[in-house]
């Protein structure tokens, strides 16, 4: 009698190869998040500072705070005023980065600030 040789046909469970997309996770993008227009102060409406810069912009602020000495900073920061906080609000209209300004007394806290905020605009 002959026998007859039965092959079982083997097969590997597939493993799908995990790629670039689907091992980074995205941020999903939120549908309500615009970015504003950075808004650049009119001619008359700069902010000059006691070393003579003359700032435009969030953009020029930070920039500034980048570089500014602590003296100059602490003239126009001091316990009885905020002239950045007060330029950022009444002229570059932004209302939250100016609260957060108030809130600053040092020169690093205050770029910190305006990093923060410069991130919700799409040309700065």
């Amino acid at each position: 009698m002959a026998t007859k040789t039965v092959t079982k046909k083997v097969t590997k469970p597939v493993v799908k190869k995990a790629t670039a997309k689907s091992v980074v996770s995205k941020k999903p993008k939120k549908e309500t998040e615009d970015f504003k227009a950075l808004v650049c102060a009119a001619d008359g409406e700069c902010f000059w500072t006691r070393d003579g810069r003359i700032l435009q912009n969030l953009a020029d602020l930070h920039m500034a705070f980048g570089s500014m000495d602590e003296e100059v900073f602490l003239h126009h920061v001091n316990t009885e005023k905020n002239d950045f906080a007060d330029w950022v609000e009444h002229v570059l209209a932004d209302l939250d980065c100016s609260v957060a300004l108030r809130k600053t007394k040092k020169l690093d806290t205050a770029t910190k600030v305006t990093a923060t905020h410069l991130r919700k605009y799409n040309n700065a």
